[in-house]
């Protein structure tokens, strides 16, 4: 009976965290929300990622000038993370947050917070993160 209740507890939890994050300005992860509907950064700005990237290789393949004009979500340290969330070593050395295996990253033309500018570019290889 009692893991039951604690799977029905787990469900319970999994389906309000879900409803959660459909909700403008809820925080996903210390380092993310959503905003408008997408994955944004704490500082609401647009998250995307890149398709050339291999889901949860822990790497990410965008460096150099891509990574200029695509900067990476970039954490300190070792931070625990969850829920979908994992971090990937750069070849520089950073660590950047990734969501469901793929790293995140900003669009340096994105100015203002909810600029999308960066979805669909190169072919559709930059996609938002619809939430």
């Amino acid at each position: 009976m009692n893991r039951i209740k604690t799977v029905l507890m787990g469900l319970v939890a999994a389906v309000t965290l879900a409803a959660c994050a459909s909700m403008t300005g809820v925080a996903l992860a210390p380092f993310t929300k959503a905003n408008d509907g997408v994955l944004a950064g704490n500082n609401n700005m647009t998250l995307y990622i890149f398709t050339k990237d291999v889901a949860g290789s822990g790497k990410s393949v965008c460096n150099g000038m891509c990574a200029t004009n695509w900067p990476p979500l970039l954490v300190d340290g070792s931070p625990a993370v969850s829920g979908g969330y994992s971090i990937v070593t750069r070849d520089d050395g950073k660590k950047q947050l990734a969501f469901n295996g793929m790293p995140l990253y900003f669009y340096a033309k994105d100015t203002k917070p909810g600029d999308k500018i960066g979805d669909g570019r190169s072919e559709g290889a930059w996609q938002i993160i619809k939430m």
